[in-house]
């Protein structure tokens, strides 16, 4: 009997991947369904192949008891927040994701890429300044920006994407400065810091590039705030979980010269709308959102979601 796959992400404008999933089974595609339709499509499915950054669905418990025969749910992504994986866990349903495929990610440059890209608009005022065009503005004279080589960029995670960043700094002249007490910095002009508190004192950016873990969850909270420049720039390209949301925004409020862009929000699939940066934003310069886009460029998408499909595949001929 033909294994059943239920897709919750689109994935047929990416060349390869809806053949690749094909070769596997029969194939049911929901571009992007509610949970409730989820909910009501989900029994005689073998797998799930699903990501984060284009979904409304958070796989949870209702979802997952919903389920007759699942066996695996399958991820185009590093993340796993939109999976509850204790409960997975639990129900002996296996998680495939990209978070140990090194030589794959290692291939993918697109949010490191992003979060400088937030950088450079950010300090450049790139995107008010162009608001303020659109209304009938040209006064230069509240977009006046800073110059890279000026700055001090406090990177915290020196992992894939933040090596990425680093480098992409560098190239434009910026002093950089590294907190990852997990990794040693070998690039003599990048110094490394051992307490987290001194990189924030001194930067003038900080850029994050951490995964979400008991450990790191709203590890930058009310305390580390009190170390930031008043006029400090934040980049978020990790997770939103990783941000003390309600302290930002009491900081935020406090230093109308500190500025947060951010691809990323906390709870973002179950509850994005009531979010409280996303909130101040409507009202405050001080803050800039892309929705969750930065893996998401056509490169990056076939190498991820291709990969993603050939863990699938490997799956299912191994339990076969």
């Amino acid at each position: 009997m033909k294994s059943k796959i239920l897709v919750i992400t689109p994935v047929k404008h990416i060349f390869g991947v809806a053949e690749k999933l094909e070769s596997i089974g029969d194939v049911t595609y929901l571009d992007d369904p509610s949970e409730k339709e989820v909910l009501s499509a989900i029994k005689g499915y073998d797998a799930i192949f699903t990501n984060p950054n284009k979904s409304r669905v958070y796989l949870g418990k209702e979802l997952i008891d919903a389920s007759d025969q699942l066996k695996v749910i399958c991820t185009a992504s590093t993340g796993t927040t939109h999976l509850n994986k204790k409960y997975l866990k639990k129900k002996n349903i296996s998680i495939l994701c990209l978070k140990e495929e090194r030589n794959i990610i290692n291939k993918i440059s697109s949010t490191a890429e992003h979060a400088f890209a937030l950088t450079m608009s950010s300090i450049r005022n790139i995107y008010h300044g162009y608001r303020d065009v659109l209304k009938g503005g040209w006064d230069y004279e509240k977009f006046i920006g800073r110059q890279l080589d000026g700055l001090t960029i406090g990177i915290i995670g020196y992992g894939r994407l933040g090596t990425l960043y680093a480098k992409y700094s560098l190239v434009f002249g910026a002093r950089v400065i590294v907190y990852d007490p997990y990794k040693k910095v070998e690039e003599k002009n990048i110094e490394q810091f051992d307490e987290i508190e001194l990189l924030l004192n001194q930067s003038d950016v900080i850029s994050f590039h951490i995964h979400v873990t008991n450990e790191t969850e709203k590890m930058v909270n009310k305390i580390l705030f009190n170390y930031m420049k008043p006029n400090v720039l934040l980049i978020n390209t990790s997770r939103g979980e990783i941000l003390d949301e309600e302290d930002l925004l009491e900081f935020l409020k406090n230093n109308n010269k500190a500025k947060i862009a951010t691809d990323v929000l906390s709870d973002e699939i179950n509850n994005r709308n009531k979010n409280p940066i996303l909130e101040y934003a409507r009202k405050s310069d001080q803050v800039i959102i892309t929705p969750h886009i930065g893996g998401m460029t056509i490169e990056a998408q076939e190498i991820a979601y291709n990969h993603a499909a050939n863990l699938l595949l490997f799956y299912f001929k191994g339990v076969k």
